[in-house]
């Protein structure tokens, strides 16, 4: 029987994203269009492989990083992607985009009404299996900021802490907050311990100058804000 290093001799090395075919590359694909690649595309793109990893691999542990890459150190990244150079290159992409972003007049979308804020969630959020509770982070003039993602929880609730809420709204400065969670139900129906839950964090923000505007329940195509339902 033929063992797998005679049939396949390279199959140990490294992958090269060169290797496949020219339109399925990250390179080929973005310069026809880069808004195609995904964002896995995007930092094999950025990083490349290493020694002994395909540029694809060492994305993929950097995308695992989920929403902590934003905070990442230098020193955190050279340990995943196994290069202090390209660590420093990642770094300074996530801060150019942070940079970008905030600049007076980008192009952020404004949340004016609960209508706005279900738009930005629902299709990323309306068939998760888990609770999950996010936060949209505000500028003074209801720019979206950031969208923070700040508990993952069951089938049918998350464990919620005030801090894990405001930490992020206190470091990107935020003026406002609206909470957005899912119920993987599809039914939008707040609890009661989604409205108590609410008032908590509107006390907790109160006590350090950020105003919650609403919390908007995420169901299957529906929504339901606490605020227009005058729930708090």
């Amino acid at each position: 029987m033929y063992q797998q290093a005679e049939l396949f001799p390279n199959a140990r090395r490294p992958f090269d994203l060169r290797e496949l075919p020219a339109s399925y590359r990250p390179d080929t694909k973005a310069e026809a269009d880069i808004t195609r690649l995904t964002e896995l595309e995007l930092i094999a793109l950025l990083l490349g492989p290493s020694k002994t990893e395909s540029a694809i691999d060492v994305a993929g542990r950097v995308l695992s990083l989920g929403d902590k890459l934003p905070r990442a150190t230098v020193r955190e990244l050279a340990t995943i992607t196994g290069s202090r150079r390209k660590a420093l290159r990642l770094a300074a992409a996530v801060e150019l985009g942070r940079r970008l972003a905030c600049k007076p007049g980008a192009d952020r979308p404004q949340i004016l009404k609960p209508e706005d804020a279900a738009r930005l969630v629902m299709e990323d959020m309306r068939r998760l299996d888990r609770e999950e509770f996010r936060v949209i982070l505000l500028d003074t003039r209801n720019r979206v900021i950031q969208v923070e993602t700040v508990a993952v929880g069951t089938l049918n609730s998350s464990r919620v802490e005030p801090r894990e809420v405001f930490k992020s709204a206190v470091r990107s400065s935020a003026a406002t907050i609206i909470l957005v969670h899912n119920h993987p139900s599809g039914d939008p129906t707040p609890s009661r311990d989604d409205v108590a839950l609410t008032k908590r964090l509107i006390q907790a923000g109160e006590l350090l100058g950020i105003e919650v505007l609403d919390h908007v329940v995420i169901g299957d195509g529906k929504f339901v804000s606490l605020k227009a339902e005058r729930l708090i």
